[in-house]
């Protein structure tokens, strides 16, 4: 195999100078309306770019029964009506959101910046030109709301006068008209690498730059701090000026999200100040008493030396702002009243705000510093039915008065953060090998696994699926005892939590940073796969009854938020996925990745018995008994809308590798029957899978009767990415012909990606060999910004590194450059037009191409060609079964 290295040359020597000019314009385009000449204090090289003035182009809608062509409105029909008849008695009579609302799609905003907060607790996104403007405080549930009245605005002071005033703020409101508003945008950048991002200002005809770095506590294994529902952020002030200026930043804040409980009544607003070892923190904490999920938000400043603090408990967001601007104005310090607010009136919204201040010098620097907490401890999920702590409430209590203790550590610990930040982040950022764009996806992607509708919470001691674990699981309870149980989102509009099939995409982004969560869960999905729920219900597909949750299968998902996730499996209702041929497979294939990389030995034990009854299960699906699994006929698999038919390159693919991991799981156990009937599985089902799918370029579709059965799907090596991930599908542990992978990935970029969209937008699901797309069903023309990720990094282990950077920096550049989705990667766009399922789970996988980048530079640096026996020596080093019998 001919070595490749992953030097910038060679990864753009090659590019057509159409898309390389296509790459230099669209980075440039971000920032072309940008005048201003600061760079700010500490914003790094690498990330995501913007000028506040800046407006996309592009306008998508997301995907609507007028974007299905008559054809495909025919043959779902039938679906069609049953979800419509299913929507009116969920939204109407149940007085619930549907888990998927195909009625009200959330539309394309262009707006998102990094969210604010950890893992578990609640996040809060502030838009890149400054807005807060996405709230998911209740679990799951978001609200797509610009609050107008959280700003923070500045006084600029000199010899004793307001020589300046101004929101930080681009926009031009209905209220709070006594207020200096339309900063000019052309003045201002946003640069995010998250967790951090940074908002730079130039004020006009002041020399004073502002830099606003917003810090949220993400920290690879830091299994305390990342769990923690606040941020930071702090203002370093440049005076280039040649006299003392006085500067004041005041963060003024609603009590509440922007939902209706906002006008409930009954919030308050109190002034706080905590003092510990020498740290003095003064702020607001504004109380929001609802019925149900009751929460305070905290707003703390930093009392320094030289640093002045002021506040003003309680103000009227609804009206002209006067007195408080005027406050403000006079100098540069809010009234600081002391004592609670009145208990706000039903109907009337209420707000608060907190101001720091300094003098900064000549050509001086100065720093002001910011956090914002918020704390809902205990939650209950739409049923009511269970209340849970936060994991964060292990350190904080549960009591709902940590509001202000949040800040002071946030306040006293980012410095803290900001170095393990660093630490981890700075190893890839100065690999000068990697491309920028990469830099920035790889970090910023990572949104989701906060901003997923994302839960982290203690396990109840009546928990149904612990109950389950302790009978049959044995290293279960110490675990989630230890740390907790962790759900995130398929998506934040496809309201299912830890959707399995699509988490096998998402999970190397767990297991990379946070492993203990995805064992965590795990071994809730074990449990889930251990229980039955025999309730019937009707499936909108097929129109067919049958139970919810069978028995020693993998369910679809645990849940959904509005009604009572882990007690109830499978909000799902399209298929009955009891029969899908993806779910069992994924769930053997991350058991055996999960022990590659942690080397938990308790864990696999474990789960090894469960591994085996999903496998049996699933070995059903194999009615000719040639070892390789046949699908029914019916939308079987994560592809939800595009029918396999008898044995397919996908769920195929995923069978033989999932045979190889059990007979690489039967070696370590030294569990010979086991080894020995999956053995011979293998290597029948390898010898079926060439004879019926290869064709002498690529794995065919499926060996259906259709027309599109020779189609090329760009996920067709799915299972070989997951053997390549954990050093396996190479010499002994061969599974599928590497001739025929390497040839197969090729095809992939030369039609799925290079011939669609004139090679910009990433990889197409199906293509037809002659070159056009394949427009069989309503996914096969989408492109699933997640698949090609895990695609690239397929290539990058096949030593295809161009051609994976290439393929995955199409879908980079489309989302975050071209159509304005930053912060809220969709599943699927099309080449024009449309969008499907905005902020989704499945894009994390562009964690795989940085394990993929990762194992390759350390082969590599052994002098050993990738790929080649090396790997085999360091990672298939496990005896077999009959070498143990013999030690």
């Amino acid at each position: 195999m001919e070595e490749t290295c992953l030097a910038k040359d060679i990864l753009f020597s090659e590019l057509n100078e159409d898309f390389a000019h296509w790459v230099m314009d669209s980075t440039a385009q971000l920032m072309a309306a940008f005048q201003g000449t600061a760079t700010g204090v500490g914003v790094p090289g690498h990330g995501w770019r913007i000028c506040l003035a800046h407006e996309f182009q592009e306008k998508r809608k997301p995907f609507q029964i007028a974007n299905v062509s008559p054809y495909h409105v025919v043959s779902h029909l039938p679906l069609g009506i049953r979800y419509l008849v299913w929507w009116c008695r969920k939204t109407y009579m149940e007085k619930k959101a549907p888990f998927i609302d195909m009625m009200n799609s959330v539309p394309l905003r262009q707006m998102y910046g990094a969210p604010l907060g950890g893992i578990g607790g609640g996040t809060i996104t502030r838009g890149w030109r400054g807005e807060f403007c996405r709230w998911q405080l209740n679990p799951g549930i978001y609200h797509y709301k610009t609050v107008v009245e959280n700003q923070f605005t500045v006084c600029i002071r000199r010899r004793g006068q307001t020589v300046y005033q101004q929101v930080l703020s681009i926009e031009h409101p209905h209220t709070l008209q006594s207020w200096n508003w339309g900063y000019c945008g052309n003045q201002a950048f946003y640069h995010a690498l998250y967790p951090r991002a940074w908002h730079v200002y130039q004020l006009p005809g002041q020399n004073i730059t502002l830099t606003c770095r917003q810090v949220s506590p993400i920290i690879p294994d830091n299994y305390k701090d990342s769990s923690l529902p606040l941020a930071v952020l702090v203002w370093d002030v440049e005076n280039s000026s040649d006299e003392e200026t006085e500067v004041t930043i005041m963060f003024s804040m609603r009590n509440g999200s922007g939902a209706k409980s906002d006008q409930a009544g009954s919030h308050w607003n109190e002034p706080f100040h905590v003092h510990r070892e020498g740290e003095p923190v003064t702020g607001i904490l504004l109380h929001h008493c609802t019925s149900t999920n009751p929460f305070t938000l905290g707003v703390g400043a930093r009392e320094t030396t030289g640093v002045h603090v002021s506040h003003c408990t309680e103000f009227d967001p609804a009206g002209l702002g006067q007195e408080i601007w005027t406050d403000l104005l006079e100098d540069g310090r809010l009234n600081s009243i002391q004592g609670p607010s009145t208990p706000s009136v039903k109907g009337k919204k209420t707000a608060a705000a907190v101001a720091a201040g300094c003098t900064v010098p000549p050509a001086g620097q100065a720093t002001l510093e910011f956090c914002l907490s918020w704390d809902m401890p205990r939650i209950r999920f739409g049923s009511g039915e269970k209340e849970y702590s936060r994991r964060y409430t292990r350190f904080f209590g549960s009591e709902g008065d940590a509001a202000a203790a949040l800040c002071h550590y946030g306040l006293t610990h980012y410095r803290n953060w900001e170095e393990q930040i660093q630490k981890w982040q700075e190893p890839i950022l100065q690999d000068e090998d990697l491309p920028s764009w990469y830099k920035s996806a790889l970090f910023n992607e990572l949104y989701f696994v906060a901003d997923g509708g994302t839960v982290w919470v203690e396990v109840p001691v009546d928990d149904k699926l612990m109950n389950i674990g302790e009978k049959c699981l044995p290293g279960m309870k110490a675990i989630l005892r230890e740390y907790g149980r962790f759900a995130y989102l398929e998506g934040q509009e496809y309201r299912m939590y830890n959707t399995y099939d699509v988490h096998f995409y998402a999970s190397f982004a767990l297991v990379m940073l946070w492993h203990q969560l995805q064992i965590s869960l795990q071994y809730d999905m074990a449990a889930a796969v251990l229980q039955e729920d025999l309730q019937r219900t009707k499936y909108l597909m097929s129109g067919s009854v049958a139970p919810i949750k069978t028995k020693n299968v993998v369910p679809h998902d645990v849940g959904d938020p509005d009604d009572d996730p882990w007690q109830k499996l499978n909000a799902y209702l399209i298929h009955d996925t009891a029969h899908w041929k993806d779910l069992n497979l994924k769930f053997v294939l991350q058991v055996y990745r999960d022990y590659h990389m942690t080397k938990n030995a308790t864990y696999l034990r474990d789960l090894w018995p469960v591994c085996q009854n999903v496998m049996d299960i699933t070995l059903k699906f194999d009615q000719d008994g040639d070892g390789l699994i046949e699908n029914s006929g019916f939308a079987d698999q994560t592809y939800d809308g595009w029918v396999m038919t008898g044995p397919s390159a996908y769920c195929g693919g995923l069978w033989l590798a999932a045979v190889c991991m059990m007979c690489q799981m039967a070696g370590i156990l030294s569990d010979s029957p086991v080894y020995n009937k999956f053995s011979a599985i293998l290597n029948k089902g390898k010898e079926a899978f060439e004879k019926k799918l290869w064709n002498g370029k690529y794995y065919n579709f499926d060996c259906g009767d259709q027309s599109y059965f020779n189609s090329i799907m760009s996920d067709q090596c799915a299972g070989h990415w997951f053997l390549r991930a954990c050093c396996l599908g190479r010499a002994q542990t061969e599974v599928f012909p590497n001739a025929h992978i390497v040839s197969a990935l090729r095809t992939i970029f030369e039609l799925n990606v290079k011939q669609f969209a004139e090679g910009q937008m990433g990889a197409v699901n199906g293509m037809r060999p002659d070159g056009s797309v394949d427009t069989s069903s309503v996914q096969s023309d989408e492109v699933w910004v997640g698949v090609v990720y895990g695609l690239a990094a397929t290539m990058i282990h096949e030593g295809l590194v161009q051609e994976g950077f290439v393929t995955a920096e199409g879908c980079y550049r489309t989302v975050w450059e071209r159509l304005g989705m930053s912060f809220q990667t969709p599943e699927a766009y099309c080449e024009k037009n449309v969008f499907r399922s905005l902020a989704y789970m499945r894009p994390l996988s562009i964690w795989a191409m940085q394990l993929a980048i990762k194992e390759r530079a350390e082969n590599q640096s052994l002098n050993h060609v990738p790929g080649e026996a090396k790997i085999v020596q360091d990672c298939e080093g496990y005896p077999s079964v009959k070498e143990k019998t013999a030690e």
